[in-house]
């Protein structure tokens, strides 16, 4: 049984080209190293101070929830009015 070196060397140069650089390009470990932030979020959405936990995230948080909530009464309003048209239709003359 031939290894991937032995292999290639009868290979095509586009072939060679393409099985280096996926060779490179898929890999398992980690390009740089991040800073561990759980704690400190565990802190920040732990920490009693009267606002909700799906607001303690900051502004984006809040951002989000509010254009949810505008979406759903939007959504909710349009629903009625298609309602209301459907059970209440022209009469023709």
């Amino acid at each position: 049984m031939k290894n991937g070196a032995q292999c290639c060397n009868n290979c095509s140069p586009c072939f060679q080209a393409i099985h280096q650089l996926s060779r490179r390009t898929l890999t398992s470990s980690a390009r740089r190293q991040v800073e561990n932030k759980v704690a400190q979020k565990q802190k920040l959405f732990q920490e009693n101070n009267g606002i909700p936990v799906h607001l303690k995230g900051g502004a984006g948080d809040a951002i989000l929830y509010r254009t949810t909530m505008g979406l759903t009464i939007l959504g909710t309003v349009f629903v009625i009015y298609e309602l209301v048209k459907a059970a209440l239709p022209h009469k023709k003359e």
